[in-house]
């Protein structure tokens, strides 16, 4: 089993165990997270493709590079938005806006 291959599975199985979180987990915090799993695992399978070949694919790796700032873009906009939709009362060391 070659290297590429290796990681290729690895990045499968993460995507799969994200996708059963996405879609089993019911909490907000753990359903972002159980997506981000899901965008590791295919960054991960990403990379391994472009490492096939020598030199590396230039082109895969900077999708990756991109993506990863998209991801960690749409996870601060997501955890801003799950903070929002649980109200104020769970949000601990937060004054309350002045009358």
């Amino acid at each position: 089993m070659s290297s590429s291959l290796f990681w290729m599975i690895i990045g499968a199985t993460l995507w799969l165990l994200g996708l059963h979180g996405l879609l089993t987990l019911r909490q907000a915090l753990r359903r972002i997270i159980a997506f981000n799993l899901m965008g590791s695992g295919v960054f991960l399978v990403m990379i391994a493709l472009a490492a096939r070949s020598q030199p590396s694919d230039p082109l895969l790796i900077a999708l990756v590079v991109t993506g990863l700032v998209v991801a960690v873009s749409a996870t601060a906009l997501a955890l801003r938005l799950a903070g929002v939709a649980q109200g104020p009362e769970h949000s601990k060391g937060q004054q309350e806006p002045r009358k």
